[in-house]
């Protein structure tokens, strides 16, 4: 299995650094790393990554939920957040993001792993899920269709109406 591409959102460049040397250790491929909202979706449509690591306060006028918030609803790309915030009011506006993960800093490099791993395979089975619930509903007019078929004896060749006498 190919090891994941992972886009860095962090405004401290020291523990970005920390965290794309952990990930690359891990086997993981880093796309970039970046500092505010609006890069990181800019980034995220260049680079497509896998997921994106996402810090909740960043620099600029967007923080990581409102950027999280893009990059989930235009790309389709997993968020795990990776933050020293965890209080209240920000797990409540976090998760309206359905985000794949929640990490609290400090992390052991063990825990980020894991928490990858759980939202790369969150995340599969979801598309998978979209797509065959897609299928059911292309197959759906189908499926009415040749329910309106009329039954038809082989030998015969007589006609079952409605009320079920051959005609």
């Amino acid at each position: 299995m190919t090891k994941a591409k992972i886009m860095i959102v962090e405004d401290e460049w020291v523990t970005a650094d920390d965290i794309r040397m952990c990930l690359q250790s891990l086997g993981y491929t880093v796309t970039s790393v970046t500092s505010s909202g609006e890069e990181a979706i800019q980034k995220a449509e260049n680079d497509r990554p896998d997921l994106v690591l996402m810090d909740i306060m960043l620099k600029g006028e967007m923080d990581g939920i409102e950027a999280a918030r893009q990059i989930r609803s235009c790309y389709g790309i997993p968020i795990v957040y990776l933050t020293a915030y965890a209080d209240e009011k920000i797990l409540e506006r976090a998760s309206i993001t359905e985000p794949f993960g929640y990490i609290v800093k400090p992390f052991v490099n063990e825990d980020l792993k894991i928490a990858i791993e759980i939202a790369l395979y969150k995340h599969r089975v979801e598309k998978e899920r979209k797509r065959l619930i897609e299928n059911l509903q292309d197959a759906l007019p189908r499926i009415t269709t040749l329910s309106g078929l009329l039954p038809i004896c082989p030998s015969c060749k007589k006609i079952r109406d409605a009320e079920g006498n051959w005609k």
